[in-house]
């Protein structure tokens, strides 16, 4: 079985959504996307990889900030999705339903992506003056909060300022998601440092349940943040990531980006799902169970 014939109430990317009234079932599925595009290839075992790594997460950030899961047991499936347990085991999530802000909170602890770009234009990024003499995958002396807007499918999130971000949302909750995402961002990267990994950035999103701030979606994954490895890591130039760089370099050099995206060819899908595979096991300490 590859899938669910039940049509999900909103889908993403990578994720579809099933509304079960007072809760959510996250359903991660094994697309993937580059450039705003959902490649017509699937990448084996990449949505368990991001479910059970966020799981790992949200379990290991439990004293820094409550989250919005329930639980990732086929055990507590509702009785519609039983017969497609073996399909959802290890790739969905039941969570609570929260009020979701507006904002895509990203921390960033080096210089990479769009923040780059922005420094060599303007020396900044998102509006924050960094030191001069930054070169690629610089690290900063202390992580910084770039936030952006969430986008539709099909179009580009945009960087934002702090001020920006506060006009969206509110100053007093602008100044809490900056100092949660920061604080949630120093726990995982110094994990991951333990463990061989550097965390360059990610992007976290937050809600709230009765008014209270929590974690949600999808958490520290090779989809939501750069991984790079401690031991190959040098200042200057681009690093090996653990995540869907490698599909987006092939596409940059077989695919001049007019109409629909390449297909991919079956070794770049294989060492995709396995860049995957690493950065969970890497990660996490555990095997990847497939």
């Amino acid at each position: 079985m590859t899938g669910i014939d039940i049509s999900p109430d909103a889908q993403g990317k990578v994720r579809d959504l099933y509304d079960l009234g007072d809760r959510l079932l996250l359903v991660a599925s094994d697309r993937i996307s580059a450039f705003d595009y959902i490649l017509e290839d699937e990448i084996p075992y990449k949505g368990r990889v991001l479910t059970q790594l966020s799981c790992f997460w949200f379990e290991l950030l439990d004293g820094v900030i409550e989250n919005h899961l329930i639980s990732a047991d086929t055990k507590d499936l509702p009785e519609q999705f039983k017969p497609y347990e073996d399909y959802l085991r290890g790739r969905f999530m039941l969570v609570k339903k929260a009020d979701m802000f507006p904002v895509e909170c990203i921390v960033r602890g080096y210089l990479a992506g769009s923040g780059l770009k922005e420094y060599e234009r303007e020396g900044t990024v998102c509006g924050i003056e960094l030191p001069a003499g930054l070169v690629n995958s610089s690290k900063l002396e202390n992580p910084i909060f770039t936030p952006s807007t969430k986008a539709e499918i099909g179009d580009h999130d945009e960087n934002i300022s702090f001020e920006r971000t506060a006009e969206l949302i509110g100053e007093e909750a602008a100044t809490a998601l900056r100092d949660l995402s920061i604080k949630v961002y120093s726990t995982a990267r110094d994990h991951a440092a333990e463990q061989g990994i550097i965390i360059a950035d990610t992007k976290f999103e937050f809600g709230t349940i009765d008014g209270k701030i929590i974690l949600a979606d999808e958490v520290l994954t090779p989809d939501s943040s750069r991984f790079w490895a401690v031991d190959s890591y040098v200042e200057g130039q681009e690093q090996p990531s653990f995540d869907k760089q490698f599909v987006r370099n092939w596409l940059n050099e077989n695919w001049d980006r007019t109409g629909n995206p390449l297909r991919l060819p079956q070794d770049v899908i294989e060492k995709t799902s396995e860049k995957y595979i690493q950065a969970y096991e890497r990660i996490t300490g555990r095997t990847f169970e497939k």
